[in-house]
């Protein structure tokens, strides 16, 4: 997720904070906030702790789906 917020904050200062030009780095940032989201809040019902998995742990999920999900 940090990938995609960096993307989109540097996306934006290329571009003079032009919003059109960066709306597909807005569009992923906020399906990748959707995707993580959705995995705390499973986690969080299963009872894992803590809910939102660790660097080691989403490279992990990441590379179970074998694509990026977002």
């Amino acid at each position: 997720m940090f990938k995609e917020s960096d993307a989109s904050t540097r996306c934006m200062a290329e571009n003079n904070y032009d919003k059109e030009s960066c709306s597909s780095h807005f569009l992923k940032y906020k399906n990748c906030r959707k995707f993580w989201n959705s995995v705390m809040i499973q986690r969080r019902q299963n009872g894992v702790k803590p809910p939102m998995p660790t660097a080691a742990e989403r490279d992990e999920i990441l590379g179970a789906l074998g694509k990026m999900p977002y």
